[in-house]
Formats: structure tokens, C-alpha cells, sequence
């Protein structure tokens, strides 16, 4: 297939972009900046300028594209309605219009059970907007990113930093972005996958004081814990909504709603496997993933030591 990645230069759609690429699908990647893309030319991808926010961009991304896979999301300086809503219903009718065969989105977890908070509420919507859209769609609802972990735990403990943790926080089932995008990409030639969601989980459920724990026993560092109550972030969003400037603020900070409590965010694969034809014993695990982590930095950190001493000693005048 001719297969377009929309999202491509975030971490979830590069690796999709890569995925389709070693599946052996001719990929075209959507981009506002060619600049911040030029990694995925040299993969050997064909980049398009098209912006979900300006519906004119949008047909010639799509001419000759068999499917799409829809990996974008609002940055943080963004509006989630503008970009998440908004931009994602021109793209839906535009890939209508241009006939596109199959339509991969990404959803949340859980999102019909949050209609209070905005992405939630957006994605859930953008949902029931593509199951009446005509299109031979795939809905995948994952939950959370392993790679999200590095920069919430790992890095701050190696570099002594505080890690801010809610006194009530639900665990989550995350899943490593390379076995997403491989459920991304498989859902293109499965024809039991079209027209249904399915929900993306790891293996288990883990609690922040469990990643703490497991980070700490891979790189011999102890974790600095930093606490904030569930009613202080409600607060401060409060105060946000209150300006102009603060409201895409609000609106992300709302999703610590999804994550406080004790209920985990996961859900059962089985089935899911099954269909996709992946066994479950090929996903990613958090331990494996992080010890992998740890080894590399552990073992750069060495090197970097030992080039630092050798460097030393020849300065020495003896």
C-alpha cells in the first residue's frame, strides 16, 4: 500500500513511519516543518507539507494514498480543539472525498468515561465522527507510552532531580511505541480489524512508586520524591481557566482527572492479540525495556569516565 503517516515526526508516528517502511509499504509522511522531518527522508519516506488546520493543504497529502494512519496530537502550546477536533474532522472528510481504503486513528483509553476532561471529550467525539464517516476505519485506544518514562523517572533520577507524584494515581498499562506501530501498521491488512476499536495495553499495570522502585534497582540511584495533591493541580487549573493565556494549559492539566484514584488504566488483550495475529510474548515488557535503557547509559557513563581519566593523566608532567 501507499500509506500516509500524519503525525510523523512525534514519537509514537516516526516510529510508524519506520514500521511501514520494514513492512515494505511505500510511505508518505505529512509535515508542517520540513526541517524537524528531514530524519524520515533519510529513512526514505516522501515528505508533503499539509497543516490539519488548513483543509486546503490537506488533498494534495492524499493523492494516490491508499491508507492512512493518523498519529497527530495538539502540542502543548496548542489548542486541543483547534488541532485534535477541528483539524482531525478536516482530515477525516478530506481522506472521504479522496477515497481513501483504510483509516487508522489513535484514540484514548477509557475516553467515553471522561467526557469532563477536553481530550478526552475531543477524542471520544472524533471517534463516533469516523464510525459515521464512511471510511473503512481502525480505531487503537492505547493508554500510555514507555517512552514517556524515560523523562518522568529515569532521567531525574540519574540526575538527582525531585520526580512530582500524586498521593492518589491510578496504574497504567503502558506499551512501547515500536508495538504500537506494529499494531498500527498490521490493522492495514487484517480485514477483521475494520470498522472496530481495540484497546493498546502492556503486559501490566504499574504504579509510580513501582517505576520508581524498578528505575532505582537498575541504576543503583535513589529516587528523590516530590508529592502534590490531587486538589493543588485542581486548583491551579482553576486558576488557569480563569485567563485567555492559561486555557490550552487547563485543558492538559485537566487529564490528571483521568489518572487519580486507584482504578488502573488497562484492559484485557487476548482477543486483541488474536485478531492481530502478534503473541504477546514479542510485546516489550517495562522491565526489559528499562534495563535496556539503564545498560546503554550505564555503559556510556563508563566510557565517558574512562576518557575523562585518560585525558586527566595525560596532563600529568610525569
Amino acid at each position: 500500500m501507499k500509506v500516509l503517516v500524519v503525525g510523523a515526526t512525534g514519537t509514537l508516528g516516526r516510529q510508524i513511519a519506520r514500521r511501514a517502511l520494514d513492512e515494505g509499504h511505500e510511505v508518505r509522511c505529512m509535515v508542517r516543518s520540513a526541517q524537524r522531518a528531514a530524519f524520515l527522508r533519510e529513512w526514505g519516506v516522501e515528505l508533503v507539507r499539509g497543516n490539519l488546520s488548513k483543509p486546503e493543504t490537506l488533498p494534495p497529502a492524499l493523492e494516490e494514498v491508499d491508507a492512512v494512519i493518523d498519529a497527530s496530537t495538539a502540542r502543548p502550546s496548542e489548542s486541543v480543539m483547534e488541532v485534535d477536533w477541528h483539524g482531525k474532522v478536516n482530515l477525516i472528510k478530506a481522506c472521504r472525498d479522496a477515497g481513501i481504503q483504510r483509516f487508522v486513528f489513535f484514540s484514548i483509553l477509557n475516553a467515553e468515561k471522561f467526557p469532563h476532561v477536553p481530550l478526552m471529550s475531543v477524542k471520544r467525539c472524533t471517534e463516533k465522527f469516523l464510525a459515521e464517516s464512511g471510511l473503512n476505519y481502525t480505531i487503537l485506544q492505547p493508554c500510555g507510552f514507555l517512552q514517556g518514562l524515560i523523562g518522568q523517572y529515569a532521567i531525574p533520577i540519574l540526575e538527582k532531580q525531585p520526580i512530582w507524584v500524586m498521593g492518589e494515581a491510578a496504574p497504567i498499562a503502558y506499551m512501547d511505541t515500536q508495538d504500537i506501530a506494529r499494531f498500527a501498521v498490521k490493522a492495514l491488512s487484517v480485514p477483521e480489524t475494520k470498522n472496530r476499536s481495540f484497546p493498546l495495553a502492556g503486559t501490566r499495570a504499574w504504579g509510580a512508586y513501582e517505576i520508581m522502585r524498578l528505575c532505582e534497582r537498575k541504576c543503583g540511584q535513589e529516587a528523590r520524591v516530590s508529592r502534590i495533591s490531587l486538589e493543588l493541580l485542581r486548583a491551579i487549573r482553576k486558576v488557569a481557566g480563569f485567563f485567555q493565556w492559561g486555557w490550552n494549559f487547563a485543558d492538559r492539566l485537566a487529564f490528571v482527572e483521568v489518572v487519580a484514584g486507584s482504578q488502573p488504566l488497562d484492559a484485557p488483550m487476548d482477543e486483541v492479540y488474536q485478531v492481530f495475529g502478534i503473541p504477546k510474548d514479542e510485546i516489550s515488557t517495562l522491565e526489559d525495556y528499562m534495563q535496556e535503557y539503564f545498560s546503554r547509559i550505564m555503559k556510556k557513563l563508563k566510557e565517558l569516565d574512562y576518557d575523562s581519566d585518560k585525558a586527566n593523566k595525560k596532563k600529568l608532567p610525569f
